[in-house]
């Protein structure tokens, strides 16, 4: 068996091969993050056998996602490993030495240990779907800060407008008014039809002409200030959150056909809407990559930290936190939506609610209950029932 690790970076990646015997077949190489770079490295293999090849990679972000496509279509073995693995071998050399040389050693340990998950075609589109869900997570991030930055313009420009819209300044007939007239001064001075017809047109007819009236006697006592480049900023704050929310969509219905084709039974469970099915599937990837569940648990953070010293065991700990946080985030979310979808997950929760647990503690019980169920859903490839 020859193992090959590489170690991962953005425009240069390092990798070195290793028979089972420990005889260092190639030294530490680089080469370069492209397609003549990727041609390197394979014809540096094609002395050795590609059916005793087997090549290991840290999980790091997107960075790996080129390499591990390209590989994976030249029908190579391809082992993934969690970055904790190669943190703890590395910590147990004495000299704890780091670099892109040892580091391939590291990995190629890692694989000998078995401390790998393998490569499927479903996971490649997992991999689709990790980037489209991180795509979503920047999109949502960029969009709340445009909205929070418009918020803050509108406090300067026309605080009262804000209790007009009953707090809310984000909804669509507000930016139809404030993307045409985003000063009390040119809203005061509009012809009431017309503002009326602004209000009523994207308001589904919630706002009327008195409305109209009411705006307008507001504009008119605005303590707001006349800034005309504040003015131009609510506009151009606007039609970014208008663009973010059509980005958003465009991202959400491609995950939700690649959701479609894998047709995965988490769909099924009550409450489980595509976009937290989305982190879950492509987080999972493929579920036989965990022989028990309490594995699953760890992949995701949701186990219980240990603490233990000679005699002393803590008896309560938190969770370890030490998988990935938007995975995390989707089990804690879903389960909060189950809890209100399903009788037996509710039950769950206001059992632990009645033994002195918080709201959040109670939901961390019921994801850890949830990993479970989806742990066995997949495993059988059964829907949800537990009705």
């Amino acid at each position: 068996m020859f193992y090959v690790g590489i170690d991962i970076a953005k425009n240069t990646h390092w990798a070195s091969v290793m028979s089972s015997d420990g005889e260092v077949v190639f030294e530490p190489f680089s080469f370069s993050n492209d397609n003549s770079g990727f041609q390197k490295f394979v014809s540096k293999l094609d002395s050795l056998d590609k059916e005793k090849i087997l090549i290991g990679l840290e999980s790091t972000a997107h960075y790996g996602e080129n390499i591990i496509s390209y590989l994976f279509n030249l029908n190579f073995k391809i082992g993934l490993i969690n970055p904790i693995q190669t943190a703890n071998l590395r910590r147990s050399n004495i000299r704890k030495t780091k670099n892109d040389k040892v580091d391939t050693y590291i990995i190629i340990k890692a694989l000998t240990l078995g401390n790998y998950s393998p490569i499927t075609s479903r996971d490649i589109n997992n991999l689709k779907l990790k980037g489209l869900c991180r795509s979503r997570r920047n999109l949502v991030t960029l969009r709340n800060k445009a909205k929070i930055q418009l918020v803050s313009y509108m406090d300067q420009i026309f605080l009262e407008l804000a209790q007009f819209f009953k707090g809310n300044l984000h909804l669509n007939v507000s930016y139809q008014l404030l993307k045409e007239f985003s000063s009390p001064k040119t809203i005061k001075d509009i012809h009431l039809t017309k503002l009326t017809n602004i209000l009523h047109d994207n308001s589904h007819g919630r706002y009327g002409k008195q409305d109209a009236i009411r705006l307008r006697e507001l504009a008119k006592s605005s303590v707001g200030i006349d800034n005309p480049s504040l003015s131009l900023q609510v506009k151009h704050a606007i039609l970014q959150i208008e663009l973010y929310d059509e980005q958003i969509a465009e991202v959400e219905a491609l995950y939700k056909s690649i959701l479609d084709e894998l047709d995965s039974p988490i769909l099924t469970i009550p409450g489980m809407s595509y976009n937290q099915a989305a982190v879950i599937v492509g987080s999972i990837g493929d579920i036989n990559r965990f022989e028990h569940s309490c594995q699953l648990l760890a992949y995701a953070g949701l186990d219980p930290s240990v603490i233990q010293s000679g005699n002393f065991q803590a008896r309560s700990t938190r969770m370890s936190k030490r998988g990935s946080g938007m995975f995390r985030y989707s089990l804690v979310y879903s389960a909060h939506n189950i809890v209100r979808n399903n009788k037996t997950f509710r039950d769950y929760y206001e059992l632990k609610r009645s033994q002195g647990k918080s709201h959040y503690c109670a939901l961390g019980h019921v994801a850890h209950k949830l990993v479970r169920v989806i742990f066995k859903m997949l495993k059988d490839n059964v829907a949800f029932n537990l009705d």
